[in-house]
């Protein structure tokens, strides 16, 4: 006989009590005072400049002593795998976290049952044709599908006819079509007509407080802060997680179109999301929002001279210091990072070195257990892979 499992409720929230101050939501005009949200799921998804934005959790989470869900001994969920509360390193029933935010293959049912009821959701989304190609180049050493494809340009063969290559049972065939769905916990093989891709985006939208898109970064982040409560300083960043241009196709208005058409369920989310994005910002104010998006552009540019050496990215050979390092796709070096500026003063200099920390290096300095990424980094670096 198989005893049922005994679960008890996640607490409403372990967060520390933070002082209310004055909103910068639309409550402000009326004098209101609001809380900063504190108990977060951000969904990292693939190829967004989510790592960017991982960066700026990192830091208030670490910031308010916030307790992270972190998985066991990897920087994932054990994606692309359903997620699976088990996941989490030491989860029990009933124990309270703050704050998930590693990869993982979207299961609310299951993510609802490690986090308090009142966690604000978030996500991000990009332009899938874009996406298509950084996912495309990004993930190609670990895409037998791409492999066998003949010629110098790879993706535009591939697009000429996806059909010919794509197998939807192959290892890792997921980033090659629909990744963003694939990740929001949908089935990639859908076509855009089925009527599970708009029940799906219809749970999405009510899992999720904040949609935020790549394209519109600044502004995602001022809507973020609305919604969340949070400073100005909250959300300063750099770019992190880029690659040199110079590994960058530019697609063409051909390719772009075919790359659409293959990736036509993403692209009916992200016209859906792209569309309620615009009302929250004319909800917000566009005069508004103008005005702060400005304002963060000058509070960025001036930590960038304050942190960074040089006035741009490096290419990774030329990155001094181990935890500005990226992680890089296996068998390339694409993937640019920055060098600390030597002559920081001492009241920057904490601020500026968490923010030019990379994902991994960050994860391991908050306590995750990243022992078999760290065993895999060291392997690269000893044969120069």
């Amino acid at each position: 006989i198989v005893k049922s499992v005994r679960l008890f409720p996640v607490p409403h929230s372990c967060a520390p009590q933070l002082r209310k101050h004055s909103a910068t939501s639309s409550q402000q005009h009326n004098n209101k005072t609001c809380v900063p949200k504190m108990d977060i799921m951000f969904l990292k998804t693939h190829k967004t400049g989510s790592s960017t934005f991982l960066n700026i959790l990192f830091r208030f989470a670490e910031q308010h002593k916030l307790k992270f869900a972190f998985p066991n001994n990897q920087n994932d969920f054990y994606y692309p795998s359903s997620f699976q509360r088990t996941y989490v390193h030491s989860y029990r029933s009933g124990k309270c976290f703050n704050v998930i935010c590693n990869h993982m293959r979207f299961n609310s049912a299951e993510v609802a049952k490690v986090l308090p009821r009142d966690t604000f959701y978030v996500t991000i989304l990009r332009d899938p044709a874009e996406l298509f190609e950084s996912s495309f180049h990004y993930f190609s050493s670990i895409t037998p599908l791409t492999w066998r494809i003949p010629g110098e340009d790879k993706m535009a063969e591939f697009l000429r006819n996806p059909n010919l290559y794509f197998s939807p049972d192959k290892i890792n065939s997921f980033y090659l079509k629909n990744l963003i769905f694939f990740d929001l916990g949908g089935d990639n093989t859908l076509h855009p007509d089925d009527p599970r891709v708009e029940e799906s985006i219809r749970l999405i939208s009510g899992n999720f407080h904040l949609v935020m898109l790549m394209e519109h970064f600044e502004e995602s982040l001022i809507l973020f802060k609305d919604i969340f409560c949070w400073e100005m300083d909250d959300i300063l960043f750099f770019k992190l997680n880029s690659r040199n241009k110079s590994a960058v196709s530019k697609l063409s208005l051909e390719l772009r179109a075919k790359a659409l058409q293959w990736n036509s369920v993403d692209w009916k989310l992200y016209k859906h999301f792209n569309r309620s994005f615009w009302e929250k910002v004319e909800a917000y104010g566009r005069e508004r929002m103008e005005r702060d998006v400005a304002e963060l552009r000058r509070r960025n540019a001036e930590m960038a001279k304050i942190c960074i050496d040089g006035p741009q990215s490096v290419a990774a050979g030329s990155i001094q210091d181990n935890a500005m390092q990226p992680w890089q796709p296996f068998g390339e070096k694409f993937i640019v990072g920055y060098n600390l500026n030597k002559n920081i003063d001492e009241a920057n200099q904490k601020l500026c070195r968490k923010m030019l920390t990379q994902e991994i290096q960050y994860l391991k300095d908050l306590g995750a257990n990243v022992w078999f990424i760290n065993i895999l980094r060291q392997v690269r670096y000893i044969i120069n892979w």
